[in-house]
């Protein structure tokens, strides 16, 4: 499934605003595939990334039900917290003071473990 291409459903907001119907389709569709992979092969962040979006652009239709619209946002923003959770960790920066305590605990010269002092 090509999903690096720029969607079309997204290039034309006007056209898009006409046929709902093809962006719901659309979205179900991907969620489908969502399910079938994640059994397969485990989930796909590119994937739950896109249904996101389409259903962050359908709650966004102004001749959207209300309720479908609070539906799709609903939705929109479970997708987003599995995107999210998904997201590798960034690396922790490490603090002076852990940095200390890693030098001390790897039996660093007494030298390197002692702060400097301060002039009185």
């Amino acid at each position: 499934m090509a999903i690096d291409r720029i969607d079309p459903i997204f290039l034309s907001q006007h056209h898009a605003a006409h046929q709902p119907e093809l962006m719901l389709s659309a979205v179900l569709h991907l969620m489908s595939h969502y399910t079938a992979r994640s059994a397969e092969s485990g989930p796909c962040l590119k994937l739950a990334s896109v249904i996101e979006r389409h259903l962050q652009a359908l709650a966004e239709l102004p001749d959207l039900g209300p309720v479908l619209q609070a539906t799709c946002q609903q939705l929109s923003e479970q997708w987003a917290g599995i995107v999210e959770r998904a997201m590798p960790a960034a690396p922790a920066k490490s603090s002076l003071l852990s940095r200390i305590i890693a030098a001390a605990k790897a039996g660093a010269p007494a030298a390197d473990r002692v702060a400097p002092s301060l002039p009185i």
